[in-house]
């Protein structure tokens, strides 16, 4: 039998939130919004050098439906596909300031209320999602503009896109206490059918992609391992790509060429910061190359710039572990695979792949006899971002 998960699709989705709201509140919701998940194509570990990243959004969505309820209490239901309910309420942040607390997965929501701009009544709501957690395609950040959008849709309030990206970054912030970058709440909010968002981390601007794939799919493999770190990993090569840029006398790597690399190379700089620059400025131009070649429709060179960025995560930046490369080196003898990479920030996770889609199900069957762990396989297509649903 396959492992392949699917989307259940916002319809079904829609019809579970509206009846398990009816049968928890007694009346049926009168808002109802839904964000996606993230995948980024290229653009790995430059986000914190100011460099570019080239997520899309996914075909899967955390979902939310709710109504006012005439108190000065917020009461949240979240359903987990297994069934289980997940409870939480609060004072709405007119009526009390809000704080981080235990359950973890209640300061994503409050962060969110707490960021909302203008007075807030209580209101009831009921969270479902067919976003994969713990995969690595950003369930966080759907669920936090899943629910600022519903707020949205509730209150009649209307937020600049943008705006709404980086408030709900700052409630991330603020309450999981997670210092996330902008990508996922920028392409979980801005994103557009058939289309990938190219970011700009230093000027937070963003431009939309062209990808029209046809034959082609995004074939997303979830590794299903997470090895345990020692929570080290991720500051010491932002500090290693600053030390690299405090070399040069430059505020980031995004300022840096492939003439720099050589002047730290001539100036004896620590072999890990040497590498871990190269990796970044290379990855730079490669996203950027990415996006250039989408916009011409250049598929087969999309697939090699995913090869050479795994290879520069492997060796150069160190993120990357023996079940991700596996998954990497069995896709690149597999007939249909364009390219593939790691995604996202490395040491398992997931990994990302452009695969023509008559062979997707070969592909499947090669990994599922070959590779050593127990995947699990995502067929998605560019997707649109957050917005509200009609209830009618």
């Amino acid at each position: 039998m396959s492992n392949e998960a699917t989307a259940k699709g916002e319809e079904r989705l829609l019809a579970e939130a509206r009846h398990k709201f009816l049968s928890l509140f007694g009346r049926e919701p009168t808002a109802a919004a839904c964000a996606p998940g993230r995948v980024n194509l290229i653009g790995e570990h430059v986000d914190y050098c100011e460099g570019f990243v080239l997520p899309v959004a996914l075909p899967f969505v955390t979902l939310i439906v709710g109504g006012f309820n005439d108190t000065e209490e917020c009461q949240v239901v979240s359903v987990l596909a297994d069934g289980e309910e997940l409870r939480t309420s609060f004072p709405t942040p007119s009526a009390a300031p809000l704080n981080r607390g235990s359950p973890a997965w209640t300061n994503y929501v409050k962060g969110v209320v707490a960021n909302f701009p203008g007075d807030l009544r209580g209101f009831n709501a009921v969270i479902v999602s067919d976003v994969p957690m713990g995969a690595g395609v950003s369930s966080s950040a759907s669920l936090e503009v899943a629910l600022f959008t519903f707020l949205e849709a509730l209150t009649g309030i209307q937020i600049d896109p943008v705006k709404k990206a980086l408030l709900c970054q700052k409630a991330e912030h603020e309450f999981p206490g997670m210092p996330c970058g902008i990508m996922d709440q920028y392409i979980v909010t801005l994103a557009q059918k058939e289309h990938a968002l190219l970011i700009d981390c230093r000027s937070l601007e963003a431009v939309q992609i062209p990808m029209k794939l046809d034959d082609l799919v995004i074939l997303v493999v979830n590794s299903n391992v997470k090895h345990q770190l020692t929570g080290s990993e991720y500051p010491q090569r932002r500090a290693q790509c600053q030390a690299a840029a405090d070399r040069l006398v430059i505020s980031s790597l995004r300022r840096a060429t492939v003439k720099d690399l050589k002047e730290l190379e001539r100036l004896g700089c620590d072999e890990l910061v040497l590498k871990r620059a190269s990796h970044v400025v290379n990855e730079i131009k490669r996203t950027e190359e990415t996006a250039d070649c989408l916009r011409r429709g250049d598929f087969k060179r999309v697939g090699e710039l995913f090869y050479e960025s795994h290879d520069s995560l492997s060796t150069l930046m160190e993120v990357s572990c023996k079940e991700l490369d596996q998954l990497v080196d069995i896709m690149r003898s597999a007939p249909g695979v364009l390219g593939a990479r790691m995604t996202g920030g490395g040491f398992g996770g997931c990994v990302v792949a452009l695969v023509a889609k008559e062979r997707a199900s070969d592909v499947k069957e090669k990994i599922l006899s070959e590779y050593e762990g127990r995947p699990v396989f995502f067929n998605c297509q560019p997707s649109d971002g957050a917005r509200v649903l009609r209830l009618s």
